[in-house]
């Protein structure tokens, strides 16, 4: 990642984080996968600025990493897999050109994701080497459970950002992507690891004018 996009990457994350606490309050973030509904004041807040729309999809597809993770954990398919990697690079960049979207910036968005999915996979590998209590007890089938859920968010991801487009455009972009992250973290309830995964995921968001 290039400097200026690293601490683009980190000054969000801040406020990410600030919002987050600021929304949780004393109780504190639910771990991932918890299910706990938007309070209504959120959801008028998130409404305002309008990229929460892709900053959940975001949020959404960090949580999926858990099962990504169950998935691999004690077997021999490693969490970095260039192949796959390169498909779905491949792909959306196809797919944002018949969008009208620059296709190298929605991969270097998708790059990000894909980044920001290993970073949760190895601190759930962390976090499980460390307590063995809180491994997985089910094995998710990527082929025919996760890598579906992945693609359904990558279609709907890819028709945010078209939506986003002039949003993402504009000087104000940064701070309406650290509220909007701040909210989707709150209304998804991420813990530690997914609000930094969240962190990484959001540095190429913001295009900048075209």
């Amino acid at each position: 990642m290039r400097p200026r996009r690293l601490r683009s990457a980190l000054t969000v994350l801040g406020a990410v984080a600030t919002a987050t606490a600021l929304a949780l309050g004393p109780a504190g973030p639910a771990t991932a996968g918890t299910q706990h509904p938007a309070p209504a004041s959120a959801g008028r807040t998130a409404t305002a600025h309008g990229l929460t729309p892709v900053t959940d999809l975001l949020a959404q597809r960090l949580l999926l990493a858990d099962k990504v993770a169950a998935a691999k954990y004690g077997t021999d398919t490693p969490i970095d897999d260039p192949v796959r990697e390169a498909q779905i690079l491949d792909d959306v960049r196809a797919r944002a050109s018949s969008l009208g979207l620059e296709p190298d910036a929605v991969a270097a968005v998708f790059r990000d994701q894909i980044e920001a999915n290993k970073l949760v996979q190895r601190a759930l590998y962390v976090r499980w080497d460390a307590h063995p209590a809180e491994r997985p007890t089910e094995r998710p089938d990527l082929a025919k459970e996760v890598r579906p859920a992945l693609d359904r968010i990558t279609t709907a991801l890819l028709a945010a950002l078209r939506d986003t487009e002039r949003t993402r455009t504009l000087p104000s972009c940064g701070p309406r992507l650290a509220t909007a992250a701040g909210w989707s973290a709150y209304t998804h309830r991420l813990d530690a690891p997914h609000l930094e995964g969240l962190g990484r995921a959001l540095p190429s968001v913001c295009a900048g004018p075209r």
